[in-house]
């Protein structure tokens, strides 16, 4: 290669470089200068990633990939988040993929960086088939308890569709439902559809936590997303309750027998 080109030149180029046989890769590997040997090792790590991205997404399509096999078209990936917080609601999520559809890093959205969970959640709302959401708030959560209201926001997920779906596979719980279904023990980091439906329920749970935060700003909802930290218990004692907290659960429930 001539030495004509600018090291930043030759990154902007590179970027558009995916083939790792293109002739400017190989260009540039004969490059001596430090900073252009920098930028082909730099490459060469990203196309790795990018490899175990796809063997990673490649796995947690089998079980897709199988029902597609048998025949089933309609797939739905089920997931919830909010069981374990004292305040706010457990939100359910459906999602229908498209054959064909890859999302590089799809995973469980607790392993996934806020930043990222919101760039993924749009992708997801614009090339998904369907989506549904079942949202079962504080009182019902009371009303029910957390076990049965989870059921109950998943099938109001599942009825959110606007299609039937033809199979469904559940994060860990087992639906009563007239369609076949499997539940996956950790599914949101072992099928792709589910961990899908994961990110539109964190997302869609934390946008309504921070809608609560700036109504009772001294509870942290918009950082603890309703889970008991220092600053919420603290918040909870100075203030007591607002509408959103689960007066079944400790130590909601006692403060709730105080205020009686």
């Amino acid at each position: 290669m001539k030495q004509t080109r600018s090291i930043n030149e030759i990154a902007r180029a590179l970027k558009a470089v995916s083939d790792p046989d293109d002739p400017f890769l190989t260009a540039c590997k004969e490059d001596t200068r430090s900073g252009v040997i920098e930028l082909v090792s730099k490459w060469n790590r990203h196309r790795e990633n990018q490899l175990k991205a796809k063997e990673h997404f490649k796995q947690m399509s089998i079980h897709e990939q199988s029902l597609r096999s048998q025949g089933f078209q309609y797939i739905a990936g089920i997931d919830e988040v909010g069981r374990g917080p004292l305040a706010g609601p457990v939100i359910a999520s459906a999602v229908i993929l498209p054959e064909g559809f890859y999302l590089e890093g799809l995973n469980d959205s607790k392993k996934v960086a806020e930043s990222r969970r919101e760039t993924f959640y749009e992708v997801i709302q614009k090339e998904a088939v369907a989506i549904g959401i079942g949202i079962l708030h504080s009182e019902e959560i009371d009303r029910w308890n957390i076990y049965e209201s989870t059921k109950k926001a998943m099938l109001a997920a599942i009825a959110d569709l606007g299609i039937t779906p033809d199979y469904l596979l559940i994060d860990a719980m087992k639906l009563v439902v007239p369609m076949p279904s499997l539940s996956i023990i950790k599914g949101d980091a072992k099928s792709i559809s589910i961990a899908a439906a994961s990110i539109i329920a964190k997302v869609t749970r934390d946008r309504m936590m921070k809608e609560y935060a700036a109504k009772y700003p001294y509870y942290g909802f918009d950082t603890n997303m309703g889970y008991g930290t220092s600053e919420h218990l603290g918040a909870l004692h100075k203030y007591g309750l607002t509408p959103w907290h689960r007066k079944s659960f400790a130590p909601v429930r006692e403060k709730a027998n105080d205020s009686e």
